[in-house]
């Protein structure tokens, strides 16, 4: 059914598609019994499947990455495809348009997606208003980064404010610094930038009541030596874990027509390297901290391998487009099998 869906969409502009989606499950979801009848069909309940890390209780393994819905208006209704938690975002201070459209390219040959959105977003404050309504409990990230037109040695002030507004209403940080549509921002993933940034951020998580885990999102165009700074960044600075990876700007060996729009890339073509990354950083910190494992995971395969590569939680995003939402349930039951 899920395939017949995907062809009749995929005939259209993909960001159109996406924003059309949204309005049909945000109506959809208001009619009777549609809520527990979309739960019966993709969520998997079993203590099993249970994760316990930074000091929160998962339900499962399986989220859902930043940028589905950046602007949280659907995680209530997300959470029931089953997911163990939801990650929104990425946000930045100011509301902003991003680039100019078409930003959003579907590579059907190569399963994969390339996105120039450039952080458009509703703001802080209007995110944060929206998951102050929350109606369920699934856990929520809040991706956080920069605006476009704060420059690279005033950044720390937009992450700070971002982490401030949000503190009360997420359940854990994303710090962002590794998307490729902002200019100069992998600038500041660099060692002396990114350790100044997070510990900043630190010495705010400090003065609260009690703090919230915070974890990096990470490139995977970054070599090895850049990859042991990393490390000695986390273990330094103490943070809580790793998101690996966020999208590619290389172009290796894809198919499709709209290969060399710029932006970055993501889905099938990105599933190797992510991993590569997730099992460098495991083995080389002796899994010291936290990984969560994004990038190119389109089966129940490429989820365990994820995790037995190194990583302790998975997040979809092109896969879940593709696939669909069956997707959650198939790795969750291939997990309960393992």
């Amino acid at each position: 059914m899920y395939k017949l869906i995907r062809k009749i969409l995929f005939l259209f502009d993909a960001e159109r598609v996406h924003h059309f989606t949204f309005s049909m499950l945000k109506f959809g979801f208001k009619l009777p019994f549609v809520p527990s009848i979309v739960r019966n069909q993709f969520v998997v309940n079993d203590k099993k499947l249970e994760r316990n890390l930074f000091g929160l209780t998962f339900m499962n393994p399986v989220g859902l990455a930043a940028g589905f819905d950046k602007n949280g208006v659907l995680f209530d209704e997300l959470s029931n495809y089953g997911f163990g938690f939801i990650e929104v975002g990425t946000v930045t201070p100011k509301p902003q348009l991003g680039n100019p459209k078409k930003r959003l390219f579907r590579l059907k040959k190569d399963k994969g997606i390339i996105n120039r959105m450039g952080f458009n977003n509703d703001g802080v404050e209007v995110l944060a208003k929206r998951l102050r309504n929350k109606r369920t409990d699934i856990i929520i990230g809040g991706n956080i980064g920069k605006n476009k037109v704060t420059p690279n040695e005033n950044a720390v002030d937009d992450y700070v404010s971002c982490f401030n507004v949000l503190f009360d209403v997420v359940d854990y940080f994303v710090v962002n610094v590794s998307s490729p549509n902002t200019p100069n921002l992998r600038d500041l993933q660099e060692k002396e930038p990114l350790t100044n940034l997070l510990n900043r951020l630190q010495q705010e998580n400090d003065t609260k009541p009690s703090r919230k885990p915070i974890l990096l999102k990470i490139a995977p165009d970054l070599t090895n030596s850049q990859l042991l700074d990393i490390i000695d960044i986390v273990n330094t600075t103490k943070i809580d874990g790793v998101i690996a990876t966020n999208t590619t700007i290389s172009r290796e060996g894809l198919l499709s027509k709209d290969k060399d729009e710029t932006g970055g890339l993501s889905g099938k073509p990105l599933t190797h390297r992510s991993t590569e990354v997730i099992r460098f950083l495991a083995e080389r910190s002796n899994k010291s901290f936290s990984i969560i494992g994004v990038g190119g995971i389109h089966s129940a395969e490429d989820a365990l391998e994820k995790l037995n590569a190194g990583a302790d939680l998975v997040q979809l995003y092109t896969g879940f487009i593709y696939e669909g939402p069956k997707l959650v349930k198939q790795i969750n039951k291939k997990l309960l099998e393992n």
